[in-house]
């Protein structure tokens, strides 16, 4: 079966290959055998490539970290799932191949929806929504700040936030995003420009910002944190810009701001992914949530989806593992 494996870490147009791969064993007791269907291509599969990221596999080895595809076969015992239903791949299985062994026991049969945004469903839904709920007491009527607003974890965020009626203050860098999310719900959408945080102030009217959310780091840290209420916590989820986080020290000194770290596979996290997921599925099946894709391509031309990823846009592989 076809493949798109690691032969060693570095950049991926240099150390990925595509191959044929020895198709994978019958299922046993608990697994499913999945044929994969569509698999994204995130920031962070680029980095495990390049050996930058906290989770380093044995090489050779096949990359992707989420995707969907359709179960084709039973192992023994697995009884709550069925042949044919649709399932996500679980976190880190590397997805980026036709078709593999998982187990079984985390999965569920996926609701009916658009199977490519549900292919995008493993990672930043989950993320947004235990950002949500892990570092503070949220009550409705709260607003949050995020940074990185047009990302699947912003945009993830935006209808999570929604539906426990919470307010978002949506930091972005580019002018025609402003329409974009403020249509898909974001209730303060801004230019991370000089001024933005004077038109904070006014338009959230002194409302409570206890939670900042940072997805860029560099300067746009500071963005974020000089949103917050006083005793606000600022969480870093991810470096976009590959710089330091950056606070103006009077946030820290006159607000007491306080800087955390989230990582989805923090082992206090990971055990909760499996109940975010079931409560972010359904509204990435019904629409609520949801990211424009920027282009599909096939496996064999993964150069070119990663050339495509560099440039920018959501772009994810269609496999067809399971046809």
């Amino acid at each position: 079966m076809r493949a798109v494996r690691i032969e060693a870490f570095g950049e991926p147009a240099d150390v990925l290959e595509h191959v044929e791969i020895p198709e994978p064993p019958p299922p046993a007791a608990g697994e499913v055998l999945i044929g994969v269907e569509h698999a994204p291509i995130n920031m962070n599969d680029l980095s495990l490539i390049q050996g930058a990221f906290p989770i380093r596999p044995s090489l050779p080895s096949v990359a992707g970290n989420e995707g969907v595809g359709r179960v084709l076969a039973l192992g023994s015992g697995v009884e709550h799932l069925k042949i044919g239903d649709h399932v996500l791949i679980p976190l880190y299985s590397f997805s980026w191949r036709e078709r593999l062994v998982v187990p079984a026991a985390r999965l569920f049969a996926l609701p009916q929806g658009d199977l490519r945004q549900l292919a995008m469903a493993g990672i930043n839904p989950p993320t947004a929504a235990l950002l949500l709920s892990q570092f503070v007491d949220l009550k409705p009527g709260d607003w949050v700040a995020q940074n990185a607003a047009n990302s699947g974890v912003g945009r993830s965020l935006i209808a999570i936030a929604r539906t426990r009626g919470l307010r978002t203050i949506n930091f972005v860098r580019r002018a025609e995003l402003v329409p974009e999310l403020e249509a898909a719900g974001g209730d303060l959408v801004l230019l991370d420009v000089e001024g933005a945080l004077d038109k904070v102030r006014v338009v959230g009217g002194g409302g409570r910002v206890p939670l900042g959310l940072d997805g860029v780091a560099g300067k746009a840290s500071a963005t974020v944190a000089g949103a917050l209420s006083d005793f606000g916590t600022l969480v870093v989820y991810a470096l976009m810009s590959g710089e330091p986080v950056t606070i103006d020290p009077l946030d820290l000194i006159g607000k007491r701001v306080t800087a955390k770290g989230f990582f989805l596979n923090h082992s206090d996290i990971e055990p909760k992914i499996s109940a975010a997921l079931r409560d972010t599925v359904p509204l990435v099946a019904s629409g609520a949530i949801r990211v424009p894709i920027a282009a599909t391509y096939p496996l064999a031309a993964f150069r070119e989806a990663v050339d495509h990823v560099r440039r920018g846009g959501k772009v994810l592989f269609d496999v067809g593992g399971a046809r």
